[in-house]
């Protein structure tokens, strides 16, 4: 953001208004309301009819205050020095211009807003008892008045920045944590391949003058291997990040799609129902997608036990033809804050591994109520070659 420039405050629909913006415009004529009504009847002994309404209908432009700024506060001062001209009694600096010019001074650079501020300062001193002449208390007074609300709205705005930067922050220090421990996790997975290769490549090697059966379907498990850890090297290189502290890699695979069935189990013991359904011909994936696979349903039933409250949750894995889709949902009341504003840490993590994979991950609340975390991981030709080549060499070896 250039330096200078206000935060701006977008919105993702077309309504011209919300309903916060409805209520900030009632309360502002309500609080305008009771002075002008007070005043009134100090210094006049009655309330015009004609002043009420003014001050009502100059605080309707406050409903659009986030779309058009600067037109809203136009209009709020212009319908002030109408009413500052149709009724006899001494204007001040009120609610409805407060909020108008603080909306302009949040969301327009400095080009922008020291002329609005000048303007809003002045424009409400015509028409006034003493005016052409203003009193100094009223000139005083309009100042102060104009000098809060823009120090108020400058405050904000650096605060405003400073929480975007530490979200940044974070977010970006999530995404690096969550790289390296996929690169540790795969480190692990591609090791646990070499492991596998060296077995096999010894195995052939004691069958060589023994069944040459044997020694064929070895070398083909071998040559599967192969492929797979050249594959997730790769895999591993896009990830790795420099100073990672070196670690000893386990000799066992990480978990896969064969320990769904594990964490559903612990979910019912925390307490969250949860149901597993497997749709389509069950078959061997590559050890890092059912690592993915295995990671995302963690995840997501980690937080609908965190968030979804009285729930239960399901979660389907289907095996397509050339890839794979994992679906947890929930029937909870309540929206995870790791998913429900976009910024979670855990969104962030299941997406890293999507993408790794060229896979897509969808997060949001269900219509009928919960939530639902879907991701769906392709599969070549190449990472379909497990099936086939499987572990025949590693049985006939045993």
């Amino acid at each position: 953001m250039p330096s200078g420039d206000a935060l701006p405050w977008t919105r993702s629909d077309a309504s011209p208004w919300t309903r916060n913006d409805a209520l900030v415009a009632v309360g502002a004529a309500v609080v305008d309301l009771i002075g002008f009504t007070l005043t009134s009847q100090v210094d006049l002994g009655y309330v015009p009819a004609v002043g009420c309404v003014l001050l009502m209908v100059s605080a309707l432009p406050l409903v659009a205050r986030r779309r058009a700024p600067v037109p809203t506060l136009a209009a709020v001062l212009l319908l002030g020095l109408v009413l500052n001209l149709s009724v006899p009694v001494a204007q001040h600096f009120n609610a409805t211009v407060v909020v108008a010019l603080y909306t302009v001074v949040r969301t327009r650079g400095a080009a922008v807003a020291v002329p609005a501020s000048l303007v809003a300062v002045t424009l409400p001193l015509v028409g006034q008892t003493s005016w052409p002449r203003p009193r100094l208390v009223d000139v005083a007074g309009n100042v102060s008045a104009g000098a809060l609300v823009v120090i108020a709205a400058i405050v904000m705005n650096h605060w405003q920045r400073d929480i975007e930067a530490n979200r940044r922050m974070l977010a970006d220090r999530a995404v690096a944590d969550e790289r390296r421990r996929i690169a540790r996790e795969l480190h692990d997975i591609v090791a646990h391949h070499i492991t596998t290769m060296q077995l096999m490549a010894g195995g052939a090697r004691a069958n060589l003058g023994g069944d040459p059966e044997v020694v064929r379907e070895a070398l083909v498990t071998l040559e599967g291997s192969g492929r797979m850890a050249l594959r997730e090297m790769r895999q591993l290189l896009d990830v790795l990040r420099a100073g990672d502290e070196a670690e000893e890699a386990p000799t066992a695979p990480q978990p896969g799609v064969g320990d769904l069935e594990r964490l559903v189990a612990e979910s019912c013991r925390a307490g969250l129902p949860t149901a597993l359904e497997v749709r389509g011909e069950e078959r061997p994936l590559p050890p890092s997608v059912g690592l993915t696979v295995f990671r995302v349903v963690q995840e997501a039933l980690t937080n609908a036990r965190k968030y979804a409250g009285e729930a239960r949750a399901s979660v389907r894995l289907t095996y397509e033809p050339d890839g794979v889709a994992v679906e947890v949902s929930d029937d909870g009341a309540g929206v995870s804050t790791a998913f429900g504003s976009g910024s979670g840490y855990g969104l962030v993590g299941m997406r890293e591994r999507a993408v790794l994979h060229r896979g897509t991950l969808e997060a949001g609340p269900l219509d009928q109520g919960g939530f639902r975390v879907s991701a769906r991981l392709p599969l070549t030709a190449d990472e379909r070659l497990p099936q086939e080549t499987g572990v025949t060499g590693v049985g006939a070896l045993r």
